[in-house]
């Protein structure tokens, strides 16, 4: 495979093109991909470059184009650069919650919460990167920021009280960083000869 086309909307094409084409650009020097935006329709077409050693690298291409069609600045999108722990899940929640507007809105604002606030907190405890954009919400982290994100986005959706799924962030990030300094602690300590 050496093209992927992805769609996003077409008022994110100006995203991801960028400043005088400056986000594609960044996008085609970081990965060995072109990127054939048709901002007529939303349709991208990633292609492979010839001098492609890593054929992976498209998918990740698509991830960014994707994160980026999905609402996350490009700043935020570029995480995903970070290695390859990194990775794009994307909830769509008419899938979830049907056609209903008045149903999407309503857990839309669960998501986010008054001011933000809500969204904050579930970054903030789980690490990851959260865009709430048209009918998904799209999540950017490592598989245990992501894991820790979607679960306290499914606890909102079906209904879960703000203050419970606080509490279940808390415990889950309370145990990631006992996970986390075990594991350092174990790798400092060495057997004596």
């Amino acid at each position: 495979m050496t093209e992927i086309f992805v769609k996003i909307p077409k008022e994110r094409i100006g995203v991801l093109i960028g400043t005088d084409g400056k986000v594609k650009d960044y996008i085609e020097e970081k990965l060995p991909v072109k990127l054939n935006v048709d901002s007529e329709t939303g349709d991208v077409t990633i292609s492979l470059r010839e001098d492609a050693e890593d054929p992976s690298l498209l998918f990740r291409a698509k991830d960014i184009v994707l994160a980026i069609g999905r609402g996350f600045s490009p700043e935020r999108a570029f995480k995903l650069l970070d290695g390859e722990d990194y990775m794009l899940e994307i909830i769509d929640l008419r899938e979830i919650l049907g056609k209903s507007e008045s149903d999407l809105r309503r857990i839309k604002g669960r998501i986010i919460g008054r001011e933000g606030r809500t969204r904050e907190i579930i970054e903030e405890m789980s690490g990851a990167l959260l865009s709430i954009y048209g009918h998904t919400v799209a999540i950017i982290g490592d598989i245990e920021q992501v894991s820790i994100a979607r679960e306290a986005v499914n606890m909102l959706i079906n209904g879960s009280e703000h203050a419970t799924v606080y509490k279940f962030l808390q415990r889950r990030r309370q145990e990631l960083k006992r996970r986390r300094f075990e594991l350092w602690e174990g790798s400092t300590l060495s057997p004596r000869s």
